[in-house]
């Protein structure tokens, strides 16, 4: 019997080295996202992208093998994603926390990275409080205000003046109607009527009859992608607003790349800013398009937030090879701060005071290519930082 404990004892002493070697050896990255629920889109989308990354750049980096362990929030669920970031900081025992397409589910993890000095790289979620809740966080994806403050200034250019705003009511979309509507008023212009509508299940018809009885020059939109960005944009064209003189202008949430077929011409004409568009001219972007297609038959267009999986993995990766493989949170958030790359996007810098993404606004117009709606750009606003951040 004394010999078999041995044994066992040996065994398990050998498999606990087996397991230390192994971590040694890898890199691990926690993917948090919602895979399903309504937001099932936002994982799949950056997951996507992570995948077309890793496919060109080799699932190595610094000598070590690169793992993706993916938990779904089935989102907007705060709290189901600070209990899952805790059992990968604990159990899994990660290197980096990554993904959040939501602000809420962001914001509630952002107090386990400050605590266990994880860095946490924001590849969707666009409130521009984000960044501020914890040192170890740093963004490549975007904040609303970048989006939105460029296109009132595009508006004002092009004799928009009176803009009804509707947004989501929640963070996101209140930093997007503050910043649309501070450029423009200081430009100006007059925003007669701001609408804000619930995350969940809005009825957007009450809504839209508010526009066409306000008949403003325009309405700003700013809703997540999805259900809701298909809802507006059919109750838009029902009810008349195109016909009664009333624009459509945006972010680019509005006319997501992945879902513009889907939406169909009804969304012909409509002007948004953004970062990111799938018609963006560029060998980088050329390639990740080709690679986002070859790993993900069937999925689709990509869209920003695939954009912001593939970047988000490459400042993982240039951490990776800068610390040559030996992960440390104070040195990866060293690293991080100014760090810049050559994106699908164009060029992008993360601001080494907020850590916050650096990026060209291009401002865009749904036309037919070849018969297929696209988002084409037309204008630019080089090196955006976020204004909301003062």
């Amino acid at each position: 019997m004394k010999h078999a404990a041995s044994r066992i004892i040996l065994a398990a002493a050998a498999f606990g080295v087996t397991m230390l070697a192994q971590a040694a050896d890898t890199i691990k990255v926690g993917l948090i996202a919602p895979f399903s629920g309504p937001f099932a889109d936002y994982g799949k989308q950056m997951e996507g992208g992570i995948k077309a990354y890793m496919a060109q750049h080799g699932a190595t980096v610094a000598g070590k093998k690169v793992q993706i362990v993916i938990r779904d929030t089935t989102g907007p669920a705060p709290e189901i994603a600070k209990r899952l970031a805790q059992e990968l900081v604990v159990r899994e025992k990660v290197d980096f926390l990554a993904g959040f397409g939501l602000t809420p589910e962001a914001l509630a993890v952002a107090p386990l990275a400050e605590q266990s000095k994880k860095p946490m790289i924001i590849m969707n979620a666009a409130s521009s409080v984000i960044t501020t809740k914890s040192n170890y966080i740093a963004r490549v994806s975007m904040t609303l205000p970048q989006s939105s403050a460029p296109m009132a200034t595009w508006a004002l250019k092009n004799k928009i003046r009176k803009v009804v705003t509707l947004v989501a009511d929640y963070a996101p979309g209140i930093d997007a109607e503050a910043a649309f509507k501070e450029t423009l008023t200081a430009g100006g212009g007059t925003v007669p009527e701001t609408i804000r509508v619930p995350l969940k299940n809005p009825d957007f018809a009450p809504y839209i009859q508010r526009i066409k009885d306000a008949k403003p020059d325009a309405v700003f939109v700013f809703v997540p992608p999805g259900e809701h960005t298909i809802a507006f944009m059919k109750g838009y064209r029902e009810r008349g607003l195109a016909e009664a003189g009333i624009k459509v202008i945006g972010t680019g949430d509005l006319t997501d790349d992945h879902l513009l077929p889907a939406m169909g011409d009804a969304t012909l004409g409509v002007i948004t800013t953004f970062h990111y568009s799938v018609a963006h001219k560029s060998p980088e972007n050329a390639a990740f398009l080709k690679s986002f297609a070859s790993v993900n038959p069937g999925a689709g267009r990509p869209n920003f937030m695939a954009v912001g999986g593939y970047d988000g993995m490459a400042a993982i990766y240039e951490v990776a090879r800068k610390l040559k493989g030996d992960i440390d949170g104070d040195k990866a958030m060293a690293v991080l701060k100014g760090l810049k790359l050559t994106s699908p996007r164009g060029p992008i810098m993360l601001d080494p005071a907020t850590r916050d993404v650096v990026q060209t606004e291009y401002v865009r117009r749904v036309e037919k290519v070849n018969g297929e709606l696209y988002n084409v750009e037309f204008d630019q606003f080089p090196n955006q930082k976020d204004p909301g951040k003062k």
